[in-house]
């Protein structure tokens, strides 16, 4: 999900980058295009200091599917929601 355009799929791009102290900017853009989208949940909090950490982190939670309700797969967020 995100806050600009609610849930987005497809080829997607992963961008994490130094927000405040101890946190992580998270946007998400379609492979190849110019426009990049908040992750709701951004800023995420940094993973043991590392941005590298956060970032393999991150790609691994927004990757994993999110629950089924109804015959449909939700979308996932950084929250767990």
């Amino acid at each position: 999900m995100t806050e600009e355009a609610g849930a987005v799929t497809g080829d997607l791009e992963l961008l994490t980058r130094p927000a405040d102290e101890g946190s992580v900017e998270v946007l998400v853009g379609y492979a190849g295009a110019d426009e990049w989208y908040t992750v709701a949940g951004s800023p995420a909090t940094l993973e043991s200091g590392n941005i590298r950490a956060s970032h393999e982190a991150l790609l691994a939670r927004l990757t994993t599917p999110g629950p089924h309700e109804g015959g449909n797969e939700l979308p996932v967020d950084l929250l767990g929601r």
